[in-house]
């Protein structure tokens, strides 16, 4: 959908190979359980960007009218350029080496790891904004953009993120809807693997 991404590669190798500077990214620590409500290192139009995974949507209404309540984590790639509550928004990419799903009942659930078959980063498209927090705090947001499965990933999930080739990440951030809409596919198949994740301490960072 994703529901927790994990992060390995070092920041500063991204940045480089991205023509990026990584700034005080560059000594970040591997991360092997990212979760909603923290924070995440975003590609901008502007560089990298901390920014919080999860968007507050104060302010924010649907169709209807009717404020936005629940805290956005993945937004649809049918309707992102669509819906009112996605007015305005930005757009920011997520590096990243695989990301957490899980099947099962409750209690009884199995976690799956998917990661790319080549060992390769990935790039997640998503969308931003701006959060005033009470105090006056400005804190910069995004949730992730989601389609259709590819059949890597198919029988463990409905959804997958939106992943960007590395020569799509501009377009993605800079160009118009009409650009940026064919790029919100699923990844082709066979790039993907899908594996028991029975080794991941959950309550690490």
């Amino acid at each position: 959908m994703p529901g927790r991404f994990f992060l390995t590669t070092p920041v500063a190798g991204i940045a480089r190979d991205l023509g990026l500077d990584p700034g005080y990214h560059a000594h970040d620590p591997p991360r092997r359980n990212i979760k909603p409500g923290q924070e995440v290192v975003a590609i901008t139009s502007d560089g990298l960007k901390q920014m919080r995974w999860g968007m507050i949507p104060v302010g924010r209404v649907n169709a209807r009218g009717r404020p936005v309540m629940e805290t956005i984590i993945n937004a649809r790639s049918e309707t992102v350029f669509d819906k009112s509550a996605f007015d305005g928004v930005g757009r920011a990419v997520v590096p990243l080496d695989g990301w957490y799903e899980w099947t099962g009942k409750a209690r009884r659930k199995t976690a799956w790891r998917i990661a790319p078959v080549d060992g390769r980063g990935l790039f997640f498209a998503a969308i931003t904004d701006v959060w005033t927090a009470p105090g006056g705090q400005a804190v910069p947001q995004l949730a992730t953009v989601t389609c259709a499965p590819s059949g890597d990933v198919a029988e463990i999930h409905d959804r997958m993120g939106v992943i960007l080739r590395p020569e799509d990440i501009r377009t993605w951030l800079n160009g118009d809807e009409d650009a940026a809409r064919p790029l919100m596919v699923p990844w082709p198949d066979g790039r993907l693997v899908v594996q028991k994740a029975d080794d991941v301490d959950w309550n690490a960072p």
